[in-house]
């Protein structure tokens, strides 16, 4: 049975949704069941699952930008937050709302089921070890799935020849890792895993000539060259204002959900920006 409470805590007020698994925090910066009445109200679910995703991140500009959201909890919940979002949430609230509107789902309990099917290995969440930590199992996951699909190879990617290792060589920068060397051994198997497994990005001096053929709603995922890691950051594309790729994106500079540069240009703003790979929702 879903019991809700209304928390105030410094000053705002919080509407938690808890179920067995999943806890849901809705708060001032921006309303989940707003934008899903609207788009019920406005019969969203009629357009593309790209365009639709136009409309509910554009409903997200000017969200505040607030890191480490989705940890914290003793025991590994499904948080979907609305009090900020980082790069990541931006990109699945941005997602999974648009995959519920398409469906013409329209409540807190389809989002939560959503996520939940999104964020954890083959959608079933059964402890930390089963969030997708790395950017790059997301992404093959979620290619398994059928939620998005791999279009990298179709734009003339290379393989992306990095080794996972960030986790379970600094497990203190994690609480449930910290003093816990069997979660640690759990990391690590699944980092070799996902090593095992080739990607394609499409180098940085490679992106322009090919920001023509990106369509609003496609995510993109940016690629590093920081040691141990995959991907540093997320965001999608949005062409809606003069048909320039631009990267949309929870942006920590800006400190809110913000409509930036041309891709090109945004990725050489950053020295360890090597590339991207381009995911398609379907």
């Amino acid at each position: 049975m879903i019991r809700r409470d209304f928390i105030k805590t410094s000053g705002l007020a919080l509407i938690a949704l808890q179920m067995s698994k999943f806890d849901l925090f809705a708060a001032s910066a921006f309303s989940i069941e707003g934008i899903l009445k609207k788009a019920e109200k406005e019969k969203w679910s009629a357009l593309s699952l790209n365009g639709i995703m136009m409309k509910v991140g554009t409903e997200l500009i000017g969200v505040p930008y607030v890191g480490g959201t989705l940890e914290g909890n003793e025991i590994e919940k499904c948080v979907v937050s609305s009090e900020g979002l980082d790069c990541v949430t931006f990109m699945e609230t941005t997602l999974d709302m648009s995959r519920i509107i398409r469906k013409k789902k329209f409540t807190l309990d389809d989002l939560i089921n959503e996520v939940t099917f999104t964020r954890y290995r083959d959608g079933n969440l059964a402890g930390y070890d089963s969030r997708l930590h790395y950017t790059k199992e997301w992404i093959l996951n979620n290619v398994k799935k059928g939620n998005i699909k791999n279009i990298t190879a179709d734009l003339g990617g290379i393989e992306f020849k990095n080794q996972l290792s960030f986790m379970s060589k600094n497990p203190k920068y994690y609480a449930p890792l910290k003093d816990n060397p069997e979660m640690v051994k759990k990391i690590a198997s699944i980092e070799k895993i996902v090593n095992s497994v080739k990607i394609l990005y499409i180098p940085n001096d490679k992106i322009k000539a090919i920001e023509s053929k990106l369509q609003s709603g496609d995510i993109i995922a940016i690629a590093t060259s920081k040691d141990g890691l995959d991907y540093s950051h997320v965001g999608l594309v949005n062409k809606e204002k003069d048909k320039i790729s631009r990267f949309f994106h929870a942006s920590s500079k800006e400190k809110k959900v913000y409509l930036d540069v041309a891709i090109s240009d945004y990725m050489a703003k950053v020295k360890t920006n090597i590339g991207i790979t381009v995911l398609r929702p379907i």
